[in-house]
């Protein structure tokens, strides 16, 4: 059977569908008046691609199913795809997705402006793998400075399951958490979805292994084979300026790149909550615009 002409021929449909609805003038192209369909004509797509045209012809015709993975990057370039396109794209073509493949480090524009109107709350991001990757002012002031210790010591898990090549602690004074049995294992369910999205990525495999083989306790939990998100948390953080604090930690994973915000809030006109704004115009150095 032909699958051009069949319901499985999801990738070539998807292909065509994408094609007509791109305007010439979006890729540069004068707008013409005798063309047939709104969008972009195959031999228009095949230059912007690289690809020939009778190659792109075989792949909406579904004669062709398996393009190269460096084709279907060509093609998401070519017609302007959004990262969930494009991601779906690889997925018909039987790739994994890009994103799916490293752990995303990096702050979307979008995030960042989101960010810095939560200015007058304790907020952090961390990667899928818990890394820590931004801070702001109130954060450090609540926690400590992370910039007193490495990089690569800035993970949630490297702090709550350390093994002996360790060398920092990522908060300056005690956290401690209202169930901290329950709160280790959702963030071992949480590295463990983490690292079957990202199996590629050795940051994960050597964050895992280590911990498996010089953490009984991490080791004990990753045995369980528990997969989850790590949502939320009741913390008690001893400051040594504030006293103890107690705060409701909320956490927010962008489903695109699996960064997750961290925020920190207490009930409203309670003692904890005066202690956070005392907080937060302590001075501290470590703050990340």
């Amino acid at each position: 059977m032909n699958k051009g002409h069949g319901v499985d021929n999801q990738l070539g449909t998807t292909l065509r569908a994408w094609r007509d609805r791109l305007a010439p003038e979006t890729v540069g192209l004068p707008a013409d008046r005798a063309r047939r369909s709104p969008g972009l004509r195959r031999e228009e797509l095949a230059e912007l691609a690289g690809v020939s045209v009778d190659y792109l012809v075989r792949l909406e015709q579904g004669r062709a199913v398996r393009p190269s993975e460096q084709v279907v990057a060509s093609l998401a370039r070519a017609l302007r795809l959004s990262q969930d396109e494009e991601d779906h794209l690889h997925r018909l073509a039987g790739f994994p997705p890009p994103r799916d493949q490293q752990v995303v480090y990096g702050i979307p524009p979008s995030m960042g402006r989101l960010l810095t109107l939560l200015d007058a709350t304790p907020v952090a991001v961390f990667a899928a793998d818990w890394q820590l990757v931004w801070w702001n002012t109130r954060w450090a002031a609540l926690f400590g400075d992370p910039t007193r210790i490495g990089v690569e010591e800035r993970n949630l898990v490297r702090l709550r399951f350390p093994v002996a090549t360790d060398r920092g602690r990522l908060t300056s004074w005690p956290v401690i958490p209202v169930n901290a049995e329950a709160a280790d294992r959702a963030l071992v369910a949480d590295l463990r979805r983490a690292a079957a999205r990202f199996p590629d990525d050795p940051r994960v495999t050597e964050l895992v292994a280590a911990r498996v083989a010089g953490n009984p306790r991490f080791a004990a939990f990753w045995a369980d084979g528990a997969v989850g998100r790590h949502a939320e948390d009741r913390k008690t953080i001893r400051h040594p300026d504030i006293g103890e604090v107690h705060v409701d930690c909320d956490v927010l994973t962008d489903g695109d790149t699996d960064l997750k915000v961290v925020a920190y809030t207490a009930v409203p006109g309670s003692e904890d909550e005066a202690k956070l704004a005392a907080a937060g115009i302590i001075a501290t150095p470590g703050s990340r615009p």
